[in-house]
């Protein structure tokens, strides 16, 4: 039977303003709030990806030590519960931003890539996280004519630089992949991207974390970091905590080390899930292989099939609030959300008649180089990493490694490189940041509009090393 027409509209209109993923009946039962003071050998602050991937490996490293976690909220409920669930291998934003910016370390970058991907794989096995992981690789899509050269040119770079496992894929090639009118061109990353249920993933590490006791205090933010004789406190609401090492796995939120904060621009993502397609539906788009994809546009769009064969479909806009603020009132925008359905359709046409069950937003920790940064405070007595731009699924493993070396003092292969040892630049303060940030964002429209052109502002940024993503 023939989808019914619909418009965007009204396919919207009975959709539940929540992340989908945390819809789950899986979640875990929240932990007590810390209530007096406790004393570790470490401390890690935040309890999302970055934190947990931290305490979990403390922990494997040295099983003797005491580690305790404190979240200000619950585990997973910001980004590591509302994330489109691509875990990728690169830990550079990509293949074309590390050769621009760590040209000499890239295929150092890329293999340690690869190896924390397979780290994360063997955690979940080694672990029993049911997290619906599958390593299906995700396909970039060129959707206007200048965007089928760039892949084109892309796949014979990497294979001029010995990365291997990209396929470029021409329109009959990649539609038969995944089917749309609007798909041109394709360049798929075959092995370097998994699929995966994020919030059942934190929620994994979690109760591996608890299992080899961490002490996991929520809604309990840190409010203060202190150095004290030869470690640190943080002060809580009812309490504090005494450590003689800390890890800051606060991401988007203001850092406790306050002189990072400029670093840190939030930018808040939104995302759309269907209601679950019938097999009509899907064989109408193949899919059968279940990539991830997104399209090349510098305003794209990320989109990937669920467990229960909803489709999922983010991006586009990229929404900064004056001042950096992170708010629950910005989780939702319902202008987004119109415009996120309309680019739906106009995708998949033959999907015309499907509703849409969740909408939700959150906000991303976006740095001036789009990947992450590293660093100690305090005499080297807490540790940091942040800075991830939407690749944190997969990277704050390697994130987590990091911080565990810089709190010990080692020097080790991921200590040593260029990017770990070098910073981006901060972003202006206000009111210039809001100005920066709004010529970008209409700087990087005009380009998707022009065949990819970049205007002297652009250029400009490029040439600094200054830029904006999500």
């Amino acid at each position: 039977m023939a989808a019914r027409a619909m418009n965007p509209a009204q396919s919207l209109s009975d959709t539940t303003l929540r992340p989908y993923w945390l819809d789950d009946p899986g979640r875990p039962d929240p932990r007590p709030a810390l209530v007096g003071d406790e004393h570790c050998d470490l401390l890690v602050v935040g309890g999302g990806y970055s934190g947990l991937w931290t305490a979990l490996n403390a922990k494997e490293r040295d099983p003797a030590r005491d580690v305790v976690l404190i979240e200000a909220e619950e585990t997973g409920w910001a980004a590591s519960g509302r994330n489109g669930g691509f875990c990728a291998a690169s830990l550079t934003h990509g293949v074309a931003n590390g050769l621009a910016r760590w040209p000499d370390e890239l295929h150092r970058l890329e293999e340690l890539g690869r190896r924390n991907l397979d780290g994360i794989e063997a955690a979940v096995r080694r672990h029993g996280i049911d997290c619906d992981f599958e390593r299906t690789g995700e396909i970039d899509i060129a959707t206007a004519p200048h965007q089928v050269a760039e892949l084109r040119e892309a796949a014979e770079e990497y294979a001029s630089l010995g990365i291997t496992g990209h396929e470029y894929l021409d329109r009959e090639a990649l539609r038969a992949e995944v089917d749309s009118p609007t798909f041109l061109a394709g360049l798929w990353n075959r092995d370097g991207v998994a699929m995966l249920h994020p919030a059942k993933l934190a929620w994994g590490l979690k109760r591996a974390c608890l299992e080899l006791g961490v002490r996991i205090y929520e809604h309990t933010p840190g409010s203060g970091l202190s150095s004290r004789g030869a470690g640190v406190a943080v002060r809580t609401p009812y309490g504090r905590v005494f450590a003689r090492r800390a890890a800051l796995g606060t991401n988007v939120y203001p850092s406790l080390v306050k002189r990072l904060r400029p670093y840190i621009a939030p930018v808040y993502d939104y995302v759309l899930v269907t209601e679950p397609l019938t097999q009509e539906q899907l064989a109408a788009v193949g899919w059968k292989r279940r990539q991830g994809l997104s399209d090349s546009a510098n305003h794209f769009h990320y989109f990937r099939l669920t467990a229960d064969r909803r489709i999922l479909w983010g991006g586009y806009d990229i929404v900064y609030h004056y001042g950096g603020e992170v708010r629950a009132e910005y989780d939702h925008h319902p202008a987004t959300y119109q415009r996120l359905a309309e680019h739906f359709f106009r995708c998949f046409p033959q999907l015309e008649g499907v509703r849409f069950s969740h909408a939700w937003g959150g906000a991303i920790d976006t740095c001036s180089r789009f990947s992450a940064f590293f660093g100690t405070a305090h005499g080297g007595r807490v540790a940091y990493a942040l800075g991830y731009t939407g690749l944190g699924v997969g990277a704050t493993r390697f994130g987590a490694d990091v911080m565990l070396d810089l709190l010990a003092g080692e020097r080790t292969e991921r200590t040593e490189l260029e990017m770990v040892r070098s910073k981006p630049l901060p972003f202006p303060p206000e009111p210039v940041r809001s100005v920066g940030i709004g010529i970008t964002q209409w700087s990087m429209t005009r380009a998707d509009e022009n065949g990819g052109r970049r205007n002297l502002w652009l250029k400009a940024m490029d040439k600094v090393g200054l830029g904006f993503d999500s």
